[in-house]
């Protein structure tokens, strides 16, 4: 029995093995360049969720809740006053008990660090999330009529925060965004420390979790319950929130 097979299939054949062989070693030299240059790659990634807004003369400086043990974001917060770039801080902070928390915290780290305390105002919250406490925050800011704000946060939170604030906050209300650098995030070498690749997996599951909520536009979210309500300042003393009532805002 003779056996007649299709011209040209033993070339089309042959052609299809070198073509899967070209592919094998284009993923294989790919492989070893991204090896190769891991380390410039990982600190791009690292350097990614860092951001520093030219800074100017603002209504109010913010610091967000959860400083850390070393009061990095209360010292360039303390530092960004002592430039006369706003008149007031606020310390943003959870409430831990009735009677205290965070921002109880951070004003005695501000006053430590040369804030007046006449130029602090404490701001407790119970908010669980950034878009949260920005929700807090927006009322604060319309009562003070403020403009303009210097948003500190931790280096590697810095991205997240300024794109939560900008679709958060009324846009007449002009955002920065300053970084204070953070001992539990190295940009450098974060995929070799534990807290630092912790940190950077958290920032990007929240940064995906606030593009889902923020999507289409400003969130809607009733701050009910998150904040207390801080009167206006007289004769340029600012004073601390009051314990007492609290005022439902939906935004």
């Amino acid at each position: 029995m003779i056996c007649r097979f299709p011209a040209g299939s033993f070339s089309s054949q042959r052609g299809g093995i070198i073509g899967s062989l070209i592919s094998l070693l284009f993923l294989f030299v790919l492989l070893i360049a991204l090896y190769v240059a891991r380390r410039p790659l990982l600190r791009l990634a690292g350097e990614s969720w860092v951001v520093e807004d030219p800074l100017q003369q603002s209504d109010a400086i913010i610091i967000l809740s959860d400083d850390n043990f070393f009061a990095d974001r209360a010292t360039r917060a303390s530092e960004l006053f002592r430039q006369k770039l706003a008149p007031v801080v606020v310390a943003s902070g959870r409430r831990l008990r009735p009677s205290a928390g965070v921002a109880e915290l951070m004003e005695h780290d501000l006053l430590e660090r040369g804030v007046p305390k006449d130029r602090i105002i404490r701001f407790p919250h119970d908010a669980d999330s950034t878009r949260e406490e920005a929700g807090a925050l927006a009322p604060l800011i319309a009562e003070h009529n403020w403009h303009s704000i210097i948003v500190v946060t931790s280096n590697y939170h810095t991205r997240r925060a300024r794109y939560i604030f900008n679709r958060v906050i009324p846009s007449t209300v002009t955002v920065r965004v300053a970084s204070a650098r953070d001992g539990s995030f190295d940009v450098d070498n974060w995929w070799q420390y534990r807290k630092s690749l912790k940190e950077f997996t958290r920032e990007l599951a929240g940064m995906i979790v606030a593009m889902w909520e923020l999507r289409g536009g400003p969130a809607h979210t009733t701050t009910a319950g998150l904040c207390r309500p801080v009167p206006p300042p007289q004769a340029g003393v600012y004073s601390t929130p009051p314990l007492s009532s609290i005022v439902v805002y939906t935004s």
